[in-house]
């Protein structure tokens, strides 16, 4: 095994070289051609100067140059791409915060967060019920930019203590007696991890799925 993983290296670094080398060699040719062409149908009463010739000479490098930084750039972005489904198995177990308005109530405790753009004057959380009725409403007065988080102890409004289950909750912040847009975070457990076509898709318990890019936090 460890022969066969050796030449399959050589064999990728050696596709590597020699995609780099024909982009080089494509670029190159082609504004030499056009140098050459130039140079044959100028005008013999006025040249090109000396300065015009090595100016386009300089071009060929510099575009050599970004055809070669090119080629890096993808072999990078397709080492990084196929890295990433090992790096999401890593947060299977673990709780994340993504963009969302769920909160789930478990062992007389739930947690969400939100983000903000900018300082706010005053910021409501208003906890519903799974048919959208506002069940428990705190101010958590002015907040900083950035993102925050809170916690439901499960206590309605009335006193009584909710069911451990889903739940949603809204956010409300205002500034200046203007409202503000505000970012709702969920909180939950990556349970498991799907690569596909459009990146790495996480399995939350308690509130479907997400994108691994639009995670925001790990707990």
């Amino acid at each position: 095994m460890a022969a066969i993983d050796s030449l399959m290296q050589t064999m990728n670094a050696s596709s590597q070289t020699a995609t780099v080398k024909k982009a080089e060699l494509g670029s190159e040719d082609r504004f030499l051609k056009l140098l050459v062409a130039q140079m044959k149908n100028q005008d013999p009463l006025s040249p090109l100067d000396n300065a015009q010739v090595t100016s386009q000479m300089a071009q060929i490098s510099t575009v050599s140059g970004i055809d070669k930084l090119n080629a890096t750039l993808q072999t990078l972005t397709g080492s990084m791409t196929s890295n990433q489904p090992l790096q999401a198995a890593g947060l299977v177990g673990r709780m994340v915060m993504v963009p969302g308005s769920t909160l789930t109530l478990a062992g007389g405790v739930a947690a969400g967060g939100f983000s903000l753009e900018q300082p706010v004057e005053q910021l409501t959380v208003t906890v519903r019920d799974p048919l959208g009725a506002p069940m428990h409403t705190v101010n958590l007065g002015a907040q900083k930019p950035g993102m925050q988080t809170f916690a439901w102890d499960g206590v309605a409004d009335n006193g009584q203590s909710a069911v451990p289950g889903s739940y949603s909750f809204e956010v409300t912040a205002l500034a200046a007696s203007k409202k503000i847009t505000v970012t709702p975070l969920a909180l939950g457990r990556v349970d498991a991890v799907r690569p596909g076509a459009d990146g790495v898709t996480l399995t939350l318990g308690g509130f479907g799925e997400a994108r691994m890019a639009d995670v925001r936090q790990i707990f």
